[in-house]
């Protein structure tokens, strides 16, 4: 592929390699995708738009030949390009989209709904009686106080942190 730098050059190029090969997979989509391009959302929204344009993504490539077909390179480029440039013009121009680490994280935090006092509680209880559990069982193993006590003289030993 040549050096393109543009991303509407490079989801042409995405969209043209689709339709010479009648398919695309997971790996090429994210191998040829701007850089700009970083969220989940946004990478679904093109690959679903890859679909819509008649060009279907797969986790590998089909074993077939019959699913592929060819288009003249003339026509596929400039359909290529113009549909590049309505794939980025959705996605780019999506209000709040942001490449920005923390916010994307703020944002998604914004989205999950938080633990209610009660949901607190039950989730604390449920600790409690899992660790009650445990130690139960650990009273009822006959080698437990065996195995504390060389573990302790191991830490005395210097051998254990």
């Amino acid at each position: 592929m040549s050096d393109m730098t543009s991303p509407t050059s490079q989801v042409a190029a995405l969209i043209s390699r689709g339709k010479e090969q009648g398919y695309l997979t997971f790996a090429e989509v994210n191998d040829h995708l701007p850089d700009s391009i970083t969220e989940s959302e946004q990478i679904e929204d093109i690959i679903q738009m890859l679909n819509d344009v008649g060009i279907p993504v797969h986790d590998r490539a089909p074993e077939s030949d019959d699913a592929m077909f060819e288009d003249t390179a003339e026509a596929a480029d400039e359909v290529a390009e113009e549909e590049a440039a309505a794939v980025l013009a959705s996605v780019e121009n999506e209000p709040g989209r942001t490449t920005d680490p923390v916010r994307m994280y703020m944002r998604e935090m914004g989205t999950v709904e938080l633990l209610t006092r009660e949901g607190e509680i039950s989730i604390a209880k449920r600790i409690e009686e899992g660790i009650r559990d445990v130690l139960h069982s650990i009273a009822y193993w006959p080698n437990a106080v065996e195995v504390v006590l060389q573990e302790y003289k191991d830490y005395e030993a210097g051998e254990r942190r």
